[in-house]
């Protein structure tokens, strides 16, 4: 297959920067409803060994407190309903926590308790 532009021809164009000042908001995290920064992870509420196929935006460190405290069996029977992962004490506490927290902040979670 033909290449599209030569390897060797750098006439190209520079990237606008203006496009910075039309991004478009960033979405909301799913567990926290606070909205994502830099990093996004596109997580599956639903297991993908479990049959899971949305995804959804989350921080990464909302992702790790979720892979901390549920498993996969239990994450597959709450589904998209973030409201029942929010009646779990811990995960309710860690949303109270980070509520006030810069969207690329990250700190250490606990390990899973198995």
């Amino acid at each position: 297959m033909a290449r599209k532009h030569s390897r060797y021809d750098h006439s190209f164009a520079a990237p606008d920067t203006d496009d910075e000042a039309e991004a478009p908001p960033p979405p909301p995290c799913w567990l926290c409803s606070r909205p994502t920064g830099q990093t996004v992870v596109w997580h599956h509420p639903v297991p993908k060994s479990r049959g899971g196929r949305d995804v959804v935006p989350m921080h990464p460190i909302c992702q790790q407190t979720l892979i901390a405290n549920f498993t996969n069996s239990e994450l597959q029977r709450y589904g998209l309903e973030v409201e029942g992962l929010l009646l779990n004490p811990a995960v309710r506490k860690f949303v109270d926590w980070v509520a006030n927290k810069d969207p690329d902040f990250t700190a250490p979670i606990t390990k899973k308790k198995r």
